[in-house]
C-alpha cells in the first residue's frame, strides 16, 4: 500500500464523519438550507484562494521542472473551481468581495500557508491531499446512484467526475514522490482532515 493510501486508510474515521455530517447529507438529498450553502460558498472561495497560493509555493520548492509544472496545473484546477464558486455566488446572492473568513476557515488556511512556507514540499503535499481526496470521495459517494436532480446537483457532479479524480491522483503522485509515512506527515495529513470536518461543522451551525 502506498503512502497516500496508508494515510487515507488511517483517517477513515474522519472521512466517514464528513460523509455522515448533516451538511453533506443535506447536499446529498437537496434539503440543505440555502443560507447555509451560501455561507459555505463564501467561506470555501476564501479557502480556495489560499489553497491555490499553497500550490504555487510548493511549485517553487519542487526539485524537478516536471513537478513544478504539475503543481501549477493543480493550481489552475483550483482557479477553475473558483469560477464555479463565482457562478454559485451569483446564483445564491453571495458577494465574494466582502467575505470575512470564519475561525475554522482561518485556522485551515493559516495551517496550509504556514506549512507551505516553512515545510518540506512533501509535507505540503500531504497537507493539501486530504482536501482533494476527501472531496473526490464525497462526490463519488453522493453520485453512486446517479446524479440527483436538485439544486446541489452541480456540486455533486463537479466532485464526482473523472477530471477532479485525475487532479486528486496527480497530487497523490507528488505525495508519493516527496513524502514518507512518518509521524510528521501523518500528523499533518490528519490535522488537515480534522480541518475539513471542522469546516463543515462551522458552516452547519452558523
Amino acid at each position: 500500500m502506498n503512502v497516500s493510501a496508508q494515510l487515507w486508510e488511517a483517517n477513515q474515521d474522519l472521512a466517514q464523519a464528513c460523509l455522515n455530517h448533516p451538511f453533506v447529507k443535506g447536499i446529498a438529498n437537496g434539503t440543505l438550507e440555502k443560507a447555509k450553502f451560501a455561507d459555505y460558498v463564501g467561506q470555501d472561495a476564501f479557502f480556495l484562494k489560499a489553497f491555490a497560493r499553497a500550490y504555487s509555493i510548493a511549485a517553487v520548492r519542487a526539485k524537478e521542472w516536471e513537478d513544478f509544472t504539475t503543481f501549477h496545473a493543480l493550481a489552475d484546477g483550483v482557479l477553475a473551481e473558483l469560477k464555479l464558486h463565482k457562478s454559485y455566488a451569483t446564483k445564491w446572492g453571495v458577494d465574494l468581495h466582502t467575505i470575512q473568513p470564519g475561525n475554522a476557515t482561518r485556522r485551515y488556511t493559516d495551517f496550509l500557508l504556514s506549512t507551505a512556507w516553512s515545510g518540506h514540499v512533501g509535507v505540503t503535499a500531504a497537507a493539501m491531499s486530504p482536501c482533494m481526496r476527501l472531496y473526490s470521495f464525497l462526490g463519488q459517494q453522493l453520485a453512486a446512484n446517479g446524479i440527483p436532480h436538485h439544486q446541489y446537483a452541480d456540486w455533486i457532479l463537479t466532485y464526482s467526475n473523472g477530471e477532479f479524480e485525475a487532479l486528486t491522483q496527480e497530487l497523490e503522485t507528488l505525495v508519493e514522490k516527496y513524502a514518507s509515512n512518518n509521524q510528521s506527515v501523518y500528523q499533518t495529513y490528519r490535522y488537515a482532515m480534522f480541518c475539513e470536518l471542522e469546516f463543515f461543522e462551522s458552516v452547519w451551525v452558523k
